[in-house]
């Protein structure tokens, strides 16, 4: 479907005046956690992680460390804790498409993203417990099986208008 086409359709579904009114993805954030894999298992090497998210993302991740300690979960400053991507314009909206079309659908028992992802902007949250149901990967291609966190930023400013954009790209809810 093209980019008018979804407009349009969009602007009839949500009665918007303009189509310039018609919600659009600004970003989408896809972060994979490495905190747990410092403390408790010793991994000093994220090589294989950032060249899987590389892989599904099509952008080398950066590495965040942390600020301050905590010591309730061994966490001690200029740890690193999670890898990041930030995915704009055709990057994010490939990535989406290839999410909503490929990779759900392969979840076991999937019935849905829960309507309560949603956060009061209209952005979407919601986590993938591995990362080797995208297509790029095989059956062994994975040594350690890690989740993934997306978060897709939206210009729909509530809720409701978020949730029938992204009805339109061909995620399923609740």
């Amino acid at each position: 479907m093209k980019k008018a086409e979804l407009f349009q359709k969009i602007k009839d579904k949500l009665q918007l005046t303009n189509v310039n009114e018609t919600p659009k993805v600004d970003k989408v954030i896809v972060s994979m956690g490495i905190g747990s894999l410092v403390t408790r298992k010793g991994h000093k090497d994220f090589e294989e992680f950032e060249k899987n998210l590389k892989i599904i993302t099509g952008q080398k991740p950066r590495l965040c460390i942390s600020k301050k300690s905590i010591s309730n979960f061994k966490l001690r400053e200029g740890m690193p804790v999670m890898l990041q991507v930030t995915l704009r314009k055709e990057r994010a909206a490939d990535f989406l498409e290839r999410v909503a079309k490929l990779v759900l659908p392969r979840i076991r028992d999937f019935s849905g993203i829960s309507r309560k992802n949603f956060d009061h902007g209209g952005n979407l949250n919601f986590g993938i417990t591995n990362y080797a149901l995208f297509p790029e990967f095989g059956v062994d291609a994975v040594s350690i099986p890690m989740g993934i966190q997306i978060t897709v930023v939206t210009s729909a400013g509530s809720p409701e208008k978020s949730q029938a954009f992204l009805e339109e790209l061909g995620f399923i809810f609740k």
